[in-house]
């Protein structure tokens, strides 16, 4: 896989599971995964930009820099996605991370919990480098079973159970991200090991 790819897929599972983040450990895990992998920028509105006036300083519209940078410090999220410039291929990856996380949202209300308590069992007993053969294997198991959604394309509903899998176990547990987040790359392309 080139580089390209593996932005681009990782700009897609980021988009995934930053979604509905609500949990403060999990979303500052995957601020630094995506800043760490160049694919998200620091809009934290309670940090004064270089050419911001200093705090207290009066705007040109009459109004106190620092009363307007405090009252919007806390405004989520602090980073947004770096999508691609041209706005058709930005759409589509969107479009696809949508389309992941609907498919997720029926995937939660049918076996998610089971499966992911199984794999945040079997990857808490295992090193990391088996990680991602712990998620091939529950997202088998889970296929095989049958999950009600066999009128979507297969490929597309393992990739967004792996994808609803990792988010379980990361929002449980996230300081397992970069290691999961690792192994579902591999997952994607299993010729890049």
């Amino acid at each position: 896989m080139d580089a390209l790819g593996e932005q681009k897929a990782a700009l897609v599972v980021l988009a995934f599971l930053q979604a509905d983040c609500k949990s403060p450990g999990y979303r500052k895990e995957l601020n630094a995964l995506g800043e760490d992998f160049q694919l998200t920028r620091n809009i934290d509105l309670g940090v004064p930009a270089r050419d911001a006036p200093g705090d207290g300083d009066l705007e040109t519209d009459g109004h106190i820099a620092s009363c307007i940078t405090g009252a919007l410090g806390d405004i989520q999220p602090s980073v947004e996605l770096q999508w691609p410039r041209n706005h058709n291929e930005a759409e589509n990856l969107q479009q696809i991370a949508r389309g992941l996380r609907d498919i997720a949202d029926q995937f939660e209300r049918n076996v998610v919990a089971e499966a992911t308590g199984n794999l945040r069992r079997n990857i808490s007993v295992s090193p990391s480098e088996e990680w991602k053969d712990h998620l091939t294997w529950e997202v088998q198991r889970v296929m095989r079973r049958g999950v009600g959604l066999e009128h979507l394309p297969q490929e597309r509903v393992a990739v967004a159970l792996a994808l609803t899998l990792v988010r379980g176990v990361c929002e449980q547990t996230p300081r397992l991200l970069r290691s999961l987040f690792g192994a579902v790359l591999q997952y994607f392309y299993p010729a890049a090991e």
